[in-house]
């Protein structure tokens, strides 16, 4: 009788614990959405750029990986690849403009508007940096820019830092610069905006991670053929 009792009070304090937590995540979500004007102008377009980014270089990538026609288009896999790679970071810069615009447009938080939370937004800030760099360096710019996708292959898994320490640092590192530009701007649009970033990552790494596991895969394949 005591062990079910005890079996009861933890579960239910479980469940407590979590309906607390939904309580508390539903309440940050309203109070941010009451300072955001989500059919303002610069808004939806910060939504559009977030969202079309990793869909347009997907898109690309499996539609060259199918047919080759960009390298053929451009007479190698290595320019076709830079020039998706320059598309990219065109498309990048464009994002980040309009996630800005998107902040300045809109009122900023009391609660955040201070140098306590204004150094943690820097901090964020050095952290992403650190790990959008570093996995640069560690993976190249082929690498970076889907040069798997153009049958530009890699000899093995890169396992350096900060692969060593985290599985996707470009994308949560570019997150990370995110928030921490919320943060400083002390702007609830930005923190939204985040939060919208943070979930197209997810959805693309979820499509990534097997498609370029697959590619490996027929690699190893025809090495065992040739061998």
């Amino acid at each position: 009788m005591r062990l079910h009792c005890s079996n009861f009070c933890r579960t239910w304090t479980h469940q407590s614990l979590l309906a607390c937590s939904r309580r508390a995540d539903l309440c940050i979500m309203t109070r941010l959405l009451g300072y955001v004007d989500l059919s303002e102008p610069h808004f939806v377009a910060a939504v559009l750029a977030i969202v079309f980014n990793p869909l347009f270089w997907n898109v690309v990538a499996r539609w060259e990986h199918k047919t080759r026609k960009l390298s053929k288009a451009f007479g190698s896999p290595r320019l076709a690849c830079y020039t998706l790679g320059g598309a990219i970071l065109l498309l990048n810069v464009l994002r980040s403009h309009c996630f800005t615009q998107a902040m300045l447009s809109q009122p900023r938080m009391q609660s955040l508007d201070n140098p306590a939370a204004y150094h943690v937004g820097l901090a964020l800030l050095g952290v992403g940096g650190v790990f959008v760099l570093s996995s640069f360096l560690a993976l190249g710019f082929t690498g970076t820019f889907l040069g798997d996708y153009f049958g530009i292959l890699k000899e093995a898994r890169v396992t350096m830092f900060p692969f060593s320490v985290l599985d996707n640092p470009m994308y949560w590192g570019s997150t990370a610069i995110y928030l921490g530009w919320a943060i400083v701007h002390a702007s609830p649009t930005g923190l939204l905006l985040t939060a919208v970033v943070a979930l197209i990552y997810m959805v693309a790494i979820v499509y990534e991670e097997p498609f370029t596991a697959e590619i490996y895969q027929q690699k190893a394949s025809q090495a065992c053929k040739r061998s």
